[in-house]
């Protein structure tokens, strides 16, 4: 394949400083390292000279972390969007992010090849070239992991030996991770074997909740139209808002998750993740629309949460089915304003009280006391029609038992 110059998303990390070097000497043309800021933490300056020394012609930094909340995240939960009842979208979320970001800087650098460096078995690879093809089918796509022998991380190891490239995964740290603003999460090394428990030294976003304060920390977390403005009064921008609720879930041990899920590609992959605020964000929201959401709008929303988070952990954040749902889920969030109260202890966010100008419900219908709004005879008709399918039931198998009894 020709290729005259490339857009490397680069991390610094053993996979892309590898990528970054071979891509230089395979293709014997520019290679642009590309960084996208989405909240991590980082030097930047390492990661700039870092990249320089190792072959870059020019390395990149996007600054994309209100993007990352206002465009990604806060749609998603708008959505409620969870992938097999457990998991919030961290990776997935921002990888559509980092591939649009990338396809731009190609485009304004004069690039007719992107490069990532998602390895075969996983599902970045699939999240970043289908954002590269929905965005600009035009790019050559390189993903050297499917191309190059470096089939396994020992030989990246000693690729980085012999050109001098400094390696992050120690004996210390013999696992992957992957950080942004919504989570970090952890693969591979010695969580590889599923029944063993990670090492509490590994958490960097929380505390356990065995060492979480024994003071609940109480909050009130205010929405419009299903999206988060202000944490006890005080409003704030999304980047802000968010990175609040991370410190104060993570101060209270909230957000830890181990789980064993299903790859797009086939597999089952053991991973641990911390994402705190996005676990106190999705509590206080699915809460406020306890109040808010008809019941059978809700129904339908909710029906719809699994295509959607399919969708974005697949690699479908660009296509038109996944712009149709997020659609049908912002129209339901319309009426979903107000504000919640929240504990966080040890672990748990505990919803304490809710409220808005927009509440279906009604006290003066709800009441156990004494009411002049509803009549309770009501009651005796509707319970009659809802049961008289499961009264022909009952006496079509009494018909049944009846000829049975008689055949014997």
């Amino acid at each position: 394949m020709s290729v005259n110059k490339i857009v490397l998303a680069y991390s610094g990390g053993l996979d892309t400083s590898v990528i970054l070097k071979w891509l230089a000497e395979e293709y014997d043309c520019p290679v642009i390292a590309y960084c996208a800021d989405i909240g991590q933490e980082e030097d930047w300056q390492a990661v700039i000279d870092k990249g320089m020394a190792t072959g870059a012609e020019k390395v990149v930094i996007s600054d994309l972390k209100e993007c990352f909340v206002e465009d990604y995240i806060f749609p998603a939960f708008r959505a409620n969007a969870i992938y097999e009842g457990s998991y919030l979208l961290g990776t997935s979320l921002a990888r559509p992010l980092i591939a649009k970001e990338q396809v731009r800087i190609a485009r304004a650098e004069g690039a007719d090849a992107v490069s990532h460096g998602a390895t075969g078995k996983g599902n970045d690879q699939v999240r970043f070239e289908l954002g590269y093809i929905g965005l600009d089918p035009g790019l050559k796509i390189i993903a050297p992991w499917r191309v190059w022998d470096l089939d396994s991380r020992t030989k990246l190891v000693e690729f980085a030996k012999q050109h001098d490239i400094p390696i992050p995964v120690t004996k210390k740290k013999p696992y992957s991770c992957d950080e942004n603003l919504l989570h970090i999460s952890f693969e591979g090394g010695i969580l590889e074997d599923p029944w063993k428990e990670p090492d509490e030294t590994m958490f960097k976003f929380s505390v356990s909740p065995e060492n979480a304060p024994d003071k609940p920390t109480c909050i009130e977390l205010e929405f419009q139209g299903g999206n988060p403005v202000a944490i006890n009064g005080e409003k704030m921008t999304p980047f802000a808002l968010f990175s609040k609720l991370n410190q104060l879930g993570g101060e209270n041990g909230i957000g830890r998750l181990d789980m064993v899920e299903n790859r797009y590609v086939g597999m089952k992959s053991r991973g641990v993740y911390e994402t705190p605020g996005g676990t106190v964000l999705r509590a206080a929201h699915r809460d406020l629309e306890t109040i808010t959401l008809d019941r059978e709008v809700m129904k339908i929303r909710d029906s719809l949460i699994p295509t959607y988070a399919d969708l974005v952990y697949n690699g479908f954040w660009f296509s038109p089915e996944r712009e149709l749902v997020q659609s049908t889920m912002d129209e339901a969030q319309k009426t979903v304003n107000g504000t919640v109260r929240l504990k966080l202890y040890k672990g748990n966010c505990i919803p304490v009280g809710r409220k808005s100008d927009q509440s279906l419900y009604q006290e003066s219908f709800a009441t156990f006391e004494e009411d002049d709004v509803y009549d309770q005879g009501d009651a005796t008709g509707f319970i009659r029609l809802n049961g008289l399918r499961l009264r022909l039931q009952a006496l079509q198998n009494k018909k049944i038992l009846r000829k049975i009894m008689v055949a014997k």
